[in-house]
């Protein structure tokens, strides 16, 4: 982030992306970064801003794209402008400029984004409740991009208004959601890796239910699983975007990820302990 002698705003966007990513994420995108100079207090239109985003993480939906922008953005105005904003503070204008994205975030991208590693979050009428967690292995995972890039707001607004059409069956739905994030926690603290990808091929077929997934993505999840993956869902808001596999070694990881290559216009293996 650069301060100008001239009002204005420059945006230049360097972070690799998926086809047609930055196209159809540019109004959202540029509602975001408004709103998080907003919160922070910075008007290009009285203080000139050049803003260069970059990095390795490639932009595809479902990946948390949108909150890591944000944050750097956040970040980037608290070096640029010499202040001493907390982690907190970046987080919540991280999670105001996901509303430029999102229209109605729940705040866990941004809080990953902030805070990284292996997160519990839950939202709550109040501010949400999140403490991070650790697995006693090494974590092998594989994503996959369907080449799809889904609007979060518009996949959002269909999926209230099935739940406003049907609040029992939402119901159900969310409870049988919930009863599985608290035993995937469980799981996670005793560290089998072989129960959290079941849980994870339970939680897809949840998503399967809520309409949110679609042929591409089971198809890719099916290809995981039969390429050796314990386990395998959607990621992100779902329509497109990406899938993850649980894979237990670098060797499954590899023949998990040289199976998806064959499907996928992109695909990443990365580890993390």
């Amino acid at each position: 982030l650069e301060f100008l002698e001239k009002p204005g705003l420059e945006v230049i966007d360097n972070r690799p992306a998926v086809p047609l990513y930055k196209v159809k994420k540019k109004d959202e995108g540029d509602e975001a970064i408004n709103l998080t100079l907003t919160h922070l207090g910075i008007d290009p239109k009285e203080r000139g801003v050049k803003l260069t985003f970059g990095g390795d993480l490639c932009c595809a939906s479902g990946i948390g794209a949108s909150a890591a922008q944000v944050v750097s953005l956040a970040r980037a105005v608290n070096i640029a402008d010499s202040r001493s904003l907390s982690e907190e503070e970046i987080n919540a204008a991280g999670y105001e400029g996901e509303k430029g994205y999102h229209g109605t975030p729940s705040g866990i991208d941004n809080t990953a984004a902030t805070f990284g590693g292996l997160l519990r979050f839950q939202r709550t009428d109040g501010a949400p409740i999140f403490e991070k967690k650790s697995f006693p292995s090494a974590i092998r995972i594989v994503y996959a991009s369907t080449g799809i890039t889904a609007s979060t707001t518009e996949v959002v607004g269909d999926v209230r208004s099935k739940k406003e059409a049907d609040e029992a069956w939402f119901a159900s739905l969310l409870g049988k959601y919930t009863s599985l994030v608290g035993e995937a926690e469980q799981v996670v603290e005793e560290g089998d890796l072989n129960k959290l990808g079941q849980l994870m091929d339970q939680n897809h077929a949840l998503l399967q239910e809520l309409t949110v997934s679609c042929k591409e993505l089971d198809d890719l999840v099916d290809a995981a699983r039969a390429a050796g993956a314990v386990g395998a869902k959607m990621s992100g808001t779902g329509r497109g975007g990406l899938m993850i596999a649980l894979t237990p070694t670098e060797e499954v990881q590899n023949s998990v990820a040289a199976a998806l290559e064959k499907l996928a216009p992109q695909v990443w293996k990365t580890t993390f302990a």
